[in-house]
């Protein structure tokens, strides 16, 4: 059966997707991609935006103007309205969902059921300003559309293979029974970079990598041939390196000292930590890597400072527990496109045997090392909604919907 199928990726103030389309025939494992969109500025003033898979765009609207306010839901029944013109008389087979947390037992990709949808809705507690909205779209489109075939995709999962020792906190036994220990996120980045980098060397064994996933939201995971072995993001998508607005790693008795000696509510300390810190709070200017790096203030330089000096310090952590370090590669919005903060990091890490080529980098080339550099030097992107489309491809098959 042919058919196309739609990735949904919905956030705290966007929904973004992408629609691939599903031939059998093909004999191919890889889905082509229709569209890839958003959705932004939900609940002020949002925005519309398609664009083809040759870049093209097909759509650019402001809702509002035309006198519709979306919300989360009417969102996604826009979005749906859209779809079912732009399908074209195809069927639409399968939605996939990025869902940021999978606890201890979802591994892998499952398909929704209303067992699964009340598990994963019990691990709200684990990522509060994320699971919500990542749920939101399956309930709507379970009540709008039950006959469709949904199913959920984890940003812990690939981390499942680190050690026990790796994922354990120092805390009682009985948190880490409790669920109270190390996961991991950007998983489906680090799953679609890992096939990447071992397409591009022709081979499975990738050897010992760090991936360096820095955006908005930014970690570094250290890779054994492809698997997962450590990872900087811990408990919560809020620990590790310093982010756009979050603030990475922190003294618990920091937190501490805000609740007891500043009288800030709990409330108060997650919106400072989640939305007021980071690059955001070192600054005091943005937290928009692009606009510190442009800026001639000394606060945006620091901010820049901080944000380099974590990561290179990140990365010797990493390239301890891996034993050496073969490869290195830079994905999401800043490392896709920063080439100043590329060059930075790099040059810090000259004792690892890293050398960067000056030329290849400031031209955002793929492969960026020197010919002198001992360790490979790589720009990637990421595609985490080819990644969850894969996954839907298999899903499918199993559930014999697709030959």
């Amino acid at each position: 059966m042919s058919g196309d199928l739609l990735v949904l990726n919905s956030g705290s103030s966007s929904l973004k997707f992408a629609l691939y389309e599903i031939d059998p025939g093909s004999g191919g494992t890889d889905p082509s991609r229709h569209f890839r969109g958003q959705i932004t500025g939900l609940d002020a003033k949002p925005h519309f935006l398609v664009e083809e898979a040759s870049g093209d765009v097909v759509e650019d609207r402001h809702p509002s103007d035309e006198g519709e306010a979306l919300g989360h839901e009417e969102a996604l029944d826009f979005l749906m309205d859209w779809l079912d013109e732009a399908l074209e008389g195809r069927s639409l087979l399968a939605a996939g969902h990025r869902v940021v947390h999978g606890g201890q037992h979802f591994v892998g990709p499952v398909r929704v059921s209303p067992d699964i949808l009340d598990r994963m809705e019990a691990l709200e507690p684990l990522a509060p300003l994320h699971q919500p909205h990542n749920l939101a779209p399956i309930h709507s489109l379970a009540r709008s559309r039950p006959e469709l075939f949904q199913f959920a995709c984890f940003d812990t999962a690939f981390h499942h293979t680190q050690s026990r020792i790796e994922r354990r906190l120092a805390l009682p036994r009985h948190l880490a029974d409790e669920g109270v220990m190390r996961y991991g996120f950007h998983g489906l980045s680090y799953e679609f970079i890992a096939g990447a980098l071992a397409h591009r060397l022709d081979r499975d064994a990738t050897g010992r990598a760090v991936i360096a996933h820095l955006g908005s939201g930014a970690s570094l995971a250290a890779l054994q041939d492809g698997e997962s072995v450590a990872t900087t993001m811990g408990f919560t998508a809020l620990d590790g390196l310093p982010m756009s607005t979050r603030c990475g790693a922190l003294d618990p008795g920091a937190v501490l000292f805000l609740l007891q000696e500043k009288g800030m509510s709990a409330g108060k300390v997650s919106t400072l930590l989640y939305e007021e810190s980071g690059l955001l709070g070192v600054s005091g200017i943005s937290g928009d890597m692009r606009t510190l790096l442009d800026s001639e203030a000394p606060a945006a330089a620091e901010a820049v400072d901080v944000f380099v000096h974590r990561t290179v310090r990140e990365i010797g952590a990493l390239t301890a527990m891996l034993g050496g370090l073969d490869h290195l590669v830079f994905t999401g919005g800043i490392g896709e496109h920063a080439a100043p903060v590329r060059a930075r990091i790099c040059e810090a890490l000259g004792w690892l045997g890293v050398a960067l080529d000056g030329r290849a980098n400031e031209d955002h080339s793929e492969h960026v090392s020197g010919p002198e550099s001992r360790v490979g030097v790589w720009v990637i992107p990421t595609d985490e909604e080819r990644m969850i489309a894969r996954h839907g491809l298999d899903l499918l098959h199993e559930a014999g919907l697709i030959s």
